[in-house]
């Protein structure tokens, strides 16, 4: 048997023969473990359909075709947070709902300025409902990796209480005695750190990500604005790469 082997083999006999408060520790490790994993998973082809589908309406949108049309392919683009800015500003520009088929090419010298305030609101709840999407279930990768290091703490505490305990009652500090409850207690702590550390790193990861794709929100509606204060055509202009 490999060093390796027996190592995990040590490891695994250790959690077996834990006490009840350990094996809980380390059952809430593992869920808060698993959670994080599936969240991390889960978010990562979030953010790549976000990608994608903002760069296929982009693909639309510099096309230059009517508004009625890139709305129509917008809507079409649910997980992109340009096309659901494109959609509520299509929506207000046009008024009440009854007259969105009539399109933008109606409003010929540009919106108003009581008009075009009412776009900029709607652009903006529009951009906060769309940073709240993003931002789902973030929260939770931030507490898995601020809390589990702690949960693994008390549980090594827990057996290292334990581990003293019974060299009070053998009447022996040996290595021989103190070591497996020693070993058990560190446990807690891997598994602690083991939960923590992925966490964190995605958490920062789509942290960053929700900050560029909110910094694109803000300049795709400084132009949709410029675009609306304009005379026609409205909504349709050659849009910058690098997303």
């Amino acid at each position: 048997m490999s060093p390796s082997d027996a190592l995990g083999n040590g490891v695994l006999d250790l959690i077996l023969n834990a006490g009840p408060i350990a094996k809980f520790v380390l059952g809430v490790l593992l869920v808060f473990s698993i959670v994080a994993w599936a969240l991390i998973v889960d978010k990562w082809w979030q953010f790549r359909r976000v990608r994608r589908q903002t760069i296929a309406f982009l693909r639309i949108f510099r096309e230059g075709r009517r508004a009625s049309v890139v709305h129509a392919s917008a809507k079409k683009f649910r997980e992109s947070p340009l096309a659901q800015l494109y959609a509520a500003a299509y929506q207000e520009a046009t008024g009440a709902s009854e007259v969105v088929d009539r399109g933008l090419e109606d409003v010929d010298d540009g919106l108003g300025a009581e008009r075009l305030e009412a776009a900029h609101r709607a652009l903006r709840r529009a951009a906060g409902l769309e940073i709240a999407r993003l931002e789902r279930y973030l929260p939770f990768l931030a507490t898995t990796a601020s809390a589990t290091p702690f949960i693994g703490l008390f549980g090594t505490v827990w057996g290292v209480m334990a581990a003293f305990h019974g060299i009070g009652q053998q009447g022996s500090a040996s290595l021989a005695v103190v070591a497996p409850g020693i070993s058990e207690a560190l446990i807690a702590t891997a598994a602690g750190l083991g939960a923590a550390i992925p966490a964190v790193i995605g958490y920062n990861y789509f942290v960053s990500r929700v900050k560029h794709w909110a910094t694109e929100m803000d300049g795709f509606t400084l132009d949709l604005l410029n675009l609306l204060s304009r005379p026609a055509p409205k909504l349709a202009r050659p849009a910058k790469d690098g997303i």
